[in-house]
């Protein structure tokens, strides 16, 4: 019983890791082209921020499913289900971070980069426990 508790231990530790590594990513993706939109291309910085969870959800899923979760599906429809889980649960948190953009960036004039880099550590968190609890809650 012991190995199986220390087995377990053991694989929700390198899953912690390999969620700050890919989520580390991700986050410099969303960082990344959202200042690419915004700043160089002066893109409202709502649209920005929709344009970059594009290229950062798409990254997510795809490092998540594979190397983090280990999440296979063995049919279309379970693999469309999981897919439509993780994309759900990653919209919840692009609803929240618009909101603290809109807030904190065009209400109240606050510096992008600054709301931009709060509001994702808020989403990085909320993100892993949606992914862990509801999308990739069975191994």
């Amino acid at each position: 019983m012991d190995n199986i508790k220390r087995q377990n231990r053991k694989e929700d530790l390198k899953e912690l890791i390999l969620y700050t590594v890919f989520g580390n990513l991700t986050f410099v993706i969303s960082i990344g082209s959202y200042a690419l939109f915004n700043i160089a291309f002066g893109i409202n910085e709502l649209i920005a921020n929709a344009l970059a969870w594009v290229f950062a959800v798409l990254f997510s899923y795809v490092t998540n499913k594979k190397w983090v979760f280990k999440a296979p599906t063995p049919t279309k429809t379970a693999f469309f289900m999981q897919m439509f889980a993780f994309f759900s649960g990653r919209f919840m948190t692009l609803v929240i971070e618009e909101a603290i953009i809109f807030v904190f960036i065009t209400l109240l004039a606050y510096p992008s980069m600054w709301v931009k880099l709060a509001a994702q550590v808020v989403v990085v968190v909320l993100n892993y426990v949606i992914s862990k609890l509801f999308v990739f809650r069975d191994r």
